[in-house]
């Protein structure tokens, strides 16, 4: 017997269906079927995963591709024969979600009546609506209408197969079989009743009318299918299965063809266009090796057909260029000599010459990569210009798959059962995930969930099973896909939450799949602060800079000797402490360097034990070898130690065998390695291929734990390439112009990785004068000016909690030539009482107040409001206590998260509250492994993925931040500590490695009551 399951939601059915594409497939794959419909809920979300699976492992059976549709009482599962019913099906789901708000959608009569080609699978509800469903099916769909029957095996299954039949007959419809599949197993019965539950945000014994009888909803073996369904019915639906051809490799993608001239072909326009930028990239000319890099880059985007893809990327950041919008174009492609003459790109291709190979993977046959940084503060202009100029219908943003992961998985899963959201908040705030030697489900049982329990091991399990299952869509962070023709002839479009958005269904691992093409218009801040700075420097210096400016004076060896110091808050890439602590062991002097330092401080090489081989030979403390001569051309730059992404996906090929297409599997699989665990499937075939050719066991072992290693943390050379521009960039604006840098950066929080209050402690230390809020002198944003013949930042009205900016910009507006003198001036021009309450707490009135609590007086003092008085000045008759130098501490961090006042140590100290310790600029006078204890404010905690489970801590004391590394077991012994203290003091043995000064923390004590009502917030675990 043939079989062919045509009624079938995956978890993309959100909170219906309990089972993955890939599970329904493997299982049907076993079961024998000889096809599966994946038929989601006005949904073509998860058809990609099962056409990937079915295609990469070259399974024997058809992928028929449809959608379950509800229409008032009508049910309804539409089926796609060919490329005609596909994008009418797409069309039909298209137009009833965008009626309807994100995650709904609203079916019309009228797009029932438009089908055309789709096959419909009539589900009928048993209810009197049938009949007039019936006729109307049977009127106008007759020769593509079937009525599917399940069987349920409840209560009503008898009465309804015979309603079923009766209307069969009655409207000479065929009957096919169909499960009505909402799992691969009936194992998965109580999660499908868990997630029934969370849908309606009630616990399981809440919702027993809506929860499945039984487990027949799982896929049933053919033998069980025989006993419950007549021999024709089940031959219908393979008879129905047999005329579908329709295939997802059958789509194919069109670039808008509006960007070439007319009379041009799209390779002509491009050669054009590269030949325009020669002239304004090189003005010195061309040295003939890059000339013949990019004809042959040229002749590689014509041989592979993607002309309009460069194309559109030139259009869009024409567009950010005419805007005076900042942008950096990054990966594989962005790294080509045509990027830069596009000026998509600011790398100097003199300077990274070793990527251009890895321009487009011709051998791997991957679409190019190119992604666009643009400023986050101004990236949306970007987007709607892409709407405006291609219209809804032609450009949408990709999806993101939202998953369960720990949280949200213990919040869901726990208010199903019934569990206290306080205990849950309590499990959540208490476990520590990056303890890999104590599982999250121990610490949970040390936590007081009861193991024995059936409720207990029920949330163990069933948190366990739902984490990586979709929630929901949501939008990409910019993946762009705009086409030729109307987008839903190739994919669902819907819209997102955010108002103007709107999404496809699939994510960009499923573009990938299906080698659509996305453009990326991604957002940076650091962006924005770098054209704030130069936009600064220009109105101060008249000095006219950009990035394509800074690199093309090559590497400047003052502001690497500042980045090899480690100082470098604020610049990007560069700024975490565990870039800092690796800053003065590689000591980078030039632009590679750099490209090398941003990649290597990331869990991928730290894992797989690649950093201190590196720095070994990098110092000449241990000699450089190759297995081959074919391994030396992949490891060569990077002195043997695989680095980057790209050098892993080779060693595949040229030390494993690995075909193109292979090489391209295993480097997905390295993506989502952590959620699927896809990469163990390529250990014996790595393993194998390198022993057999020559290569050692050890070596092969190795390099499969640095694959291991690298997972989904292993970052691109050429990412690293683009970033390392942007970290120089950065650097030299800081080393050069630290008051303007500062500023660019302040206006451009929030982004990054330190505070505003972190940023203005290394203000300070590079002698830059920091002048405080003040209603004569701020404007809304920070600025740059000359005090005493220094350079100073006066702090800006943006820094006051829950100011109006309108509100802000009608001070500055009003403020009259010789500053308010008095507070009924504010009042007179329109600032309201909340407004003036905002500015006494920010100390922003010191111009006419003495301090915060004769601002608060002056605030409420109603005489100056009368009649008699206006237009006097008024004597103050109240006599207020100053507030003391804790409550002004405090104040200032509530009411702006920084202060210019002595640090929080140094007025602990000063109070005789802390014993005795040692500040940061003092650890370099102690010897190694001394004991040591230090204090700080908790700024940050650090986890990278490394073996050893180091969680590195920023402790900011009055002099400078300590870097303090807690181990697993010291984290685990104090948790509390660890987890929750703001002023922490450590108890630890100092480690130094040439510049390099650690505390290596041995006792945690929390002394954050030292501190009440102290609101600072570490970054933290990031």
């Amino acid at each position: 017997m043939q079989y062919a399951e045509l009624f079938c939601q995956s978890n993309f059915s959100f909170l219906q269906g309990a089972s993955r594409p890939e599970e329904l497939v493997r299982q049907a794959q076993f079961f024998g079927y000889s096809a599966l419909a994946i038929t989601d809920e006005c949904s073509l979300a998860g058809v990609v995963r099962a056409h990937s699976l079915i295609k990469n492992e070259q399974l024997g059976i058809k992928l028929i591709i449809g959608s379950l549709l509800r229409f008032e009482d009508l049910e309804v599962v539409l089926i796609c024969p060919d490329k005609a019913a596909y994008s009418e099906l797409c069309r039909v789901i298209s137009n009833a979600r965008r009626r309807s708000s994100k995650g709904s959608y609203t079916l019309e009569k009228w797009d029932l009546m438009s089908l055309r080609h789709c096959f419909i699978i009539w589900l009928p509800t048993g209810n009197k609506a049938d009949d007039n469903w019936g006729e109307w099916l049977s009127r106008y769909h007759y020769a593509r209408t079937w009525v599917g029957i399940q069987r349920r095996l409840d209560n009503q299954d008898k009465r309804y197969v015979a309603h079923c039949e009766v209307l069969s007959k009655q409207w000479h419809l065929p009957i096919c079989a169909v499960g009505g599949v909402l799992m691969h197993t009936p194992t998965r019965l109580r999660l499908q009743h868990t997630l029934t539950a969370i849908s309606h945000n009630q616990a399981v014994d809440q919702v027993k009318s809506h929860l499945l009888a039984n487990s027949e909803r799982a896929m049933r073996s053919k033998v069980k299918l025989e006993k419950l369904f007549q021999p024709s019915w089940l031959e219908e639906s393979q008879r129905i299965a047999k005329r579908c051809s329709f295939d997802l490799d059958k789509l194919r993608y069109q670039y808008p063809s509006e960007l070439v001239p007319a009379g041009q072909t799209a390779m002509q326009h491009l050669r054009t266009l590269v030949e325009q930028g020669k002239r304004l990239r090189f003005l010195d000319g061309i040295p003939k090796d890059i000339e013949e890099t990019i004809e042959k880059e040229l002749n590689l985007i014509e041989e592979l057909d993607y002309p309009y893809f460069f194309l559109t990327i030139y259009d869009i950041v024409m567009f950010a260029k005419s805007r005076g919008i900042l942008y950096q174009g990054r990966g594989s492609a962005a790294n080509s000599v045509v990027c830069y003459c596009l000026e998509i790109t600011a790398v100097d291709p003199r300077q990274v010459a070793v990527l251009f190979e890895r321009f487009i993977s011709k051998e791997r046959n991957e679409p190019p990569d190119i992604d666009v940084d643009f400023e986050h503060q101004r990236r949306e202009e970007v987007i709607q210009y892409i709407y405006q100029k291609y219209g809804r219908k032609r450009a949408a943003l990709a999806a993101t798959v939202i998953t369960y992961r720990f949280k949200s998985a213990v919040r869901d899963i726990g208010k199903a059962l019934g569990i206290a959201q306080s205990q849950l908040e309590y499990f959540i705030k208490n476990v520590n995930r990056r303890d890999r030697s104590l599982n999250w489900q121990a610490q949970i049982i040390e936590l007081g969930l009861e193991p024995d329990s059936m409720k207990g091991q029920q949330f163990i399990e069933l948190v366990n099973e739902i984490m990586g299952f979709p929630r929901h869509l949501s939008q990409h962070v910019g993946g762009f896909v705009i086409s030729a023709g109307p987008l839903h002839d190739l994919v669902p479009v819907e819209n997102a939450a955010m108002a103007e958005r709107t999404v496809i269904q699939w994510d960009k691992d499923d573009l990938e799949s299906l080698k659509l093409l996305k453009v990326d218009v991604l957002a940076l801040g650091m962006l924005t602060a770098i054209r704030k700075a130069f936009d600064l420097v220009k109105q101060h210096t008249d000095r006219q800079l950009s990035i394509a400016d800074l690199t093309k004076m090559q590497d400047d060896p003052d502001v690497y000797k500042m980045i090899q110091k480690a100082d470098t808050v604020g610049v990007f890439q560069i700024e975490s402490r565990a870039q800092m602590s690796m800053l003065p062991r590689l000591k980078p002097a030039c632009y590679y360097d750099l490209v090398v330092q941003i990649a290597i401080v990331r869990p991928g090489p730290i894992q797989g034990d690649m950093v201190h081989p590196f720095l070994k030979r990098r110092n000449g403390e241990e000699a450089i070898e190759y297995p081959s001569d074919a391994v030396k051309a992949v490891l060569e730059r990077t002195l043997g130690v695989p680095i980057f992404q790209e050098q892993v996906i080779k060693l595949a090929m040229v030390a494993a065998g690995f075909s193109g297409g292979e090489a391209d599997q295993l480097r997905r699989a390295m993506a989502s390695w952590k959620k699927t665990g896809e990469l163990m499937q390529f250990k014996d075939k790595l393993l194998k291929g390198m022993t057999e050719r020559g290569y050692d066991s050890v070596f092969a072992e190795r390099i499969f734990e640095q694959i291991c290693g690298f997972g989904e943390y292993g970052f691109p050379e050429s990412h690293s390439a683009s970033f390392a521009v942007l970290a120089y960039a950065s650097s030299w604006l800081k080393y050069y112009y630290p008051a303007m840098f500062f500023t660019a950066l302040l206006n451009s929080l929030p982004m990054g990785f330190y505070s505003a209050s972190q940023l203005l402690q290394d203000v300070k230390r590079h002698q830059v004068v920091v002048l405080p809020i003040c209603v004569n002198h701020s404007e809304y944003e920070h600025f740059a000016c000359r005090y005493q013949n220094k350079w100073a930042i006066r702090l800006g009205f943006r820094l006051i909690k829950g100011l109006n900016q309108n509100m802000a910009a009608q001070i500055v507006s009003q403020r009259p030539d010789q500053g308010y003198q008095r507070m009924q001036c504010l009042s007179d021009n329109g600032i309201d009482k909340s407004t003036l309450e905002r500015l006494a707490s920010a100390n922003a009135l010191q111009s006419f107040s003495a301090d915060r609590y004769s601002a608060r007086w002056q605030i409420m003092d109603s005489e100056a409001k009368l009649p008699l008085f206006k237009g006097e000045q008024l004597v103050q008759t109240q006599h207020t206590q100053s507030p003391d130098v804790f409550a002004d501490l405090i104040e200032d961090y509530t009411a702006t998260g920084v202060t210019l006042n002595k640090h929080p140590i140094t007025l602990l100290d000063e109070a005789g509250l802390l014993e005795p310790f040692t500040r940061m600029n003092e650890l370099a006078s102690k010897t190694h492994k001394s004991l040591v204890t230090v204090v700080g404010v908790v700024t940050g905690r650090q986890a990278p993925g490394t073996a050893a489970g180091v969680t590195f801590f920023t402790l900011e004391d009055d002099t400078g931040n300590i870097n303090v590394v807690v181990w697993a077991g010291t984290a685990r012994a104090q948790k509390q500590a660890y987890l929750g203290a703001k002023l922490l003091r450590v108890k630890g043995i100092v480690e130094k490695e040439g510049e390099v000064i650690h505390v290596i923390a041995g006792r945690l004590i929390d002394e954050s009551e030292l501190l009440q009502g102290f609101n600072n917030k570490s970054r933290n675990f990031h």
